[in-house]
């Protein structure tokens, strides 16, 4: 019996990869409660990349499954098939999940993947047994499914075709620009026994599979979350698709700079930007005491509080931005920028508390890429683990930035009070694993276009630079509050002033 799952199956049911949120356990078949929760995780309100149902597999009072499995009969199996797929018509718009016949100790389950639909809101009756058909709208609310009711239904119907851009098809791509070798090397990472099947699946059959394949069997289209992990150049149809590590020996205002980009497929620029960071600017201070036997040990930054940060702006960019993530190394702190904001619905008092929670996810598909490659937990853990591992190593606490319009997101870490001295000494990693860049800084680029031209616009610096008017501005405040700049008369009229310190 062959998988059909991108995910190890153990893993699934003891919701080591999927939050219990996302998976509903069934001891039978129940097809009007089934269809409820299928409808619910199509409409994914939440942006949390949907979910599973798994029949034949019980759980307890609090959603934790029960084992072993009850187990669906050999003699239900076809009979449920055939059932599901008469159902699976009545959902409005048509929605079918991917269904694989699973086994677990020793007993028969029936696994339905259902991910977010391309194309909600849907509905589907109340009862799909009954003879008259009343059609409702279903959500998932934590663990359990809800009919969308008021508010909660007229958002459900203001996101019609508003499909989160990784999980879009690419219309400038093919199936053949996804690399089965590289989906391969995920499948048998992840524990998947689909990893067995790959040799002998056609492209798109396996894109199919793993959901990063969508359109009509005559004119299939990459999505791009695929293109994202299982190209190996991402960067051509996703200018600045790139994590950029830079290392300031003078400080930030200094003159030298050296720079390492990471370009190619997500899961590895992210492990291997977080790797060179690691080796070349992570170092750990021990101090002995005369008065107690144990040494104080500390980093000059915690590796849990860089690997969120790094991992967090991965997920949480959008790639409709051409803006890399930048990593901003100096001796008094290390910096992780990402465009845009986070989601105009956190308070940044909650977040710099830990407490935040996102309404919406910008990029399910992406988060649930990194959460099976074990990169990130999901759930808005990130930025309460980066204070816990600051607080853990004796660090300040880490500074979150953002402006009002929420156009980019700061993640700024404090280095350790006594570890001043971590860079001396610190040999350059240029050559081999870097490459010095001698060429302008962006902000000295934006001086120079200034000084041509005092009443140019952000538009026009942005072309000019290459980067997005939100970049710009970022820029700007940054060269304002440096005294570096300054900007007279109203904001569409006025003309900017270069300050020439003496």
């Amino acid at each position: 019996m062959t998988s059909k799952l991108p995910i190890n199956l153990e893993n699934l049911l003891r919701q080591r990869q999927v939050e219990g949120e996302r998976i509903e356990y069934k001891a039978g078949w129940n097809p009007d409660a089934i269809l409820r929760t299928l409808c619910a995780f199509a409409n994914d309100f939440e942006n949390l990349g949907g979910g599973y149902v798994v029949i034949g597999q019980d759980c307890d009072a609090n959603g934790r499954p029960v084992f072993p499995p009850v187990g669906v009969p050999d003699t239900q199996l076809d009979k449920i098939q055939q059932e599901l797929l008469g159902f699976c018509n009545l959902i409005q718009p048509p929605y079918f999940p991917l269904l694989s016949v699973e086994r677990f100790e020793g007993r028969n389950l029936l696994v339905l993947w259902a991910p977010g639909g391309l194309t909600r809101p849907y509905k589907v009756p109340k009862s799909v047994t009954a003879k008259i058909k009343e059609y409702r709208y279903y959500v998932r609310r934590y663990t359990s499914t809800v009919e969308a009711k008021g508010e909660t239904e007229r958002e459900l119907i203001s996101l019609t075709a508003q499909v989160p851009f990784d999980d879009r098809v690419n219309q400038t791509a093919t199936v053949g620009d996804l690399s089965p070798r590289l989906m391969e090397e995920f499948l048998r990472e992840v524990g998947s026994e689909l990893a067995d099947e790959v040799p002998a699946l056609p492209a798109e059959a396996l894109g199919r599979q793993m959901k990063v394949v969508a359109g009509p069997s005559e004119a299939p289209l990459p999505q791009n979350v695929g293109l994202l992990f299982f190209n190996e150049h991402p960067e051509r149809f996703f200018p600045v698709t790139q994590i950029d590590v830079v290392w300031f020996p003078e400080g930030a205002g200094g003159d030298r700079f050296e720079e390492k980009v990471f370009q190619g497929p997500l899961g590895r620029i992210t492990r291997d930007a977080i790797s060179f960071i690691q080796r070349n600017y992570l170092k750990e201070t021990i101090i002995k005491h005369p008065d107690r036997p144990e040494a104080e040990r500390f980093w000059n930054f915690p590796q849990a509080a860089i690997e969120e940060a790094v991992v967090n702006a991965v997920y949480h960019r959008s790639y409709e931005i051409r803006e890399p993530v930048e990593v901003r190394i100096s001796r008094e702190d290390l910096v992780v920028l990402s465009f845009p904001g986070p989601d105009r619905s956190i308070k940044m008092e909650d977040l710099r508390r830990g407490k935040a929670v996102s309404r919406r996810y910008r990029n399910r598909r992406i988060g649930e890429f990194l959460k099976e490659l074990d990169l990130t937990e999901g759930r808005s853990t990130g930025i309460s683990k980066i204070i816990k591992a600051m607080a853990a190593n004796g660090s300040p606490a880490p500074e979150f930035e953002t402006d009002d319009e929420h156009s980019y997101f700061l993640i700024r870490l404090p280095v350790h009070e006594k570890a001043a001295a971590w860079a001396e000494g610190l040999e350059s990693t240029a050559g081999e694993t870097t490459q010095e860049t001698t060429q302008e800084t962006t902000q000295e680029k934006i001086i120079a276009l200034l000084r041509e031209n005092p009443a140019t616009t952000r538009i026009a610096l942005a072309k000019a630079v290459g980067i997005t008017p939100d970049g710009v501005k970022y820029h700007l405040d940054k060269l304002k509050a440096a005294g570096k700049v300054r900007h007279h008369g109203p904001t569409k009229a006025g003309q900017w002033e270069v300050i020439d310190k003496p």
